[in-house]
């Protein structure tokens, strides 16, 4: 096989996105073959285009008319679509979240590891992004020293009401499984675990319909203990203006800061550990030192994800983001979440069965209701970098 015979179910937002990369020959490799939408006019629109068309995703799978599956469908249909796209012997592709809820990602990976053979990989285009390889290079040389706390302040995701109100599944148990933890900040999670690892408890605190009308939460602080002692803290929220992205994290031998796309790295000229034992003074601070990482754009993240995905299929190049790994930021959200209903801490690995209970209890409770009302996308392409 010298090419990859794409296909794309769902032809949203982001669907959107992939396909212009696909049709505009961004992808070295891959020909775009063939859609799935429900939507009459993009069908036709994608015909046009010269590509195959179909009306469920079943009988995409099954057309023979593509080697790969990229998935960008609403989130519980991910472990589903991508359990049959394998069982077909088809090459996926998964969109952010891997699945709604963990216990639905343990099944699509359980279901990847029986077909190895196939490739399995995840959209999670902030590992492409030049400043967060480097955060975590420095993070995982040592160059920090021990990790004692990570703070990351992510407000920057202000939505209107017109927003959650632009579709009857948006911001709903049954529709998404969550809100700005699991729709506004996957990516945020996967950088978090990507960078750090996974902590071994949380302790949330979660605002439910805060700032709009909607039953899923829009506004979380988060405390975070790992296994090496190290603290954290996450904070989220789809209701501040002017919001913030600030990213730092502090080790023994200095601190990195990521804010507004400047990157600083503090180094202490005698790690705080060491000097703690050996200062003769109280008030006394070792000498430090202050450099700008200069860090250069990130150029077409998604493109360099379905390279990625491509190259592995051809070659074997080690996957950016494996499928399988896509588990850590869902876990995440879903424990972030669950504490915060449960108003108590939860321990990590989270019991995935007890979480999915209590998500089918929230969607067989729900009484909320929204009318459903047009809204603009045009400026949907300026959440990709945070």
């Amino acid at each position: 096989m010298s090419k990859v015979r794409i296909g794309i179910t769902g032809l949203g937002n982001i669907g959107n996105v992939h396909a212009n990369n696909l049709l505009e020959n961004k992808v070295p490799r891959a020909e775009f073959s063939a859609i799935c939408s429900s939507s009459e006019e993009k069908r036709r629109s994608f015909a046009e285009k010269r590509l195959k068309t179909y009306n469920t995703t079943e009988e995409l799978i099954q057309s023979g008319e593509i080697d790969a599956l990229l998935i960008a469908t609403p989130h519980y249909q991910h472990p589903e679509i991508g359990i049959q796209a394998l069982e077909a012997g088809l090459h996926i592709m998964v969109e952010k979240p891997i699945a709604a809820h963990k216990a639905d990602a343990e099944r699509l990976i359980a279901s990847a590891d029986k077909h190895s053979d196939l490739t399995f990989s995840a959209v999670f285009q902030l590992r492409t992004e030049p400043r967060y390889i480097k955060i975590r290079e420095l993070v995982q040389s040592g160059e920090l020293g021990d990790i004692v706390r990570v703070i990351w302040v992510m407000t920057d995701w202000f939505r209107s009401e017109a927003y959650y109100q632009s579709g009857g599944w948006r911001a709903t148990w049954k529709g998404e499984g969550g809100g700005v933890l699991l729709n506004q900040c996957l990516h945020q999670l996967d950088a978090l675990q990507w960078i750090m690892g996974m902590p071994s408890k949380v302790r949330s605190h979660v605002g439910i319909g805060r700032f709009h009308d909607i039953e899923v939460e829009d506004d979380v602080t988060c405390y975070l203990e790992y296994p090496n002692g190290a603290t954290g803290m996450f904070l989220s929220s789809t209701g501040e203006i002017p919001g913030s992205n600030r990213f730092g994290i502090a080790g023994t031998k200095g601190r990195l800061l990521l804010e507004n796309d400047k990157l600083l790295l503090t180094r202490n000229a005698t790690p705080t550990d060491e000097w703690n034992k050996t200062s003769k003074i109280g008030f006394a601070l070792p000498e430090t030192t202050v450099e700008e990482i200069q860090i250069p754009p990130s150029e077409e993240p998604h493109a360099q994800l379905l390279t990625n995905f491509v190259d592995n299929i051809l070659d074997g190049t080690p996957l950016i983001a494996p499928g399988a790994s896509g588990i850590g930021s869902v876990e995440l959200a879903n424990v972030m979440l669950y504490s915060g209903l449960l108003d108590k801490p939860v321990d990590l690995p989270m019991d995935s069965a007890a979480w999915e209970a209590k998500l089918q209890e929230l969607i067989a409770n729900s009484t909320h209701e929204k009318k459903v009302v047009q809204v603009s996308t045009e400026d949907f392409s300026a959440s990709f970098r945070r």
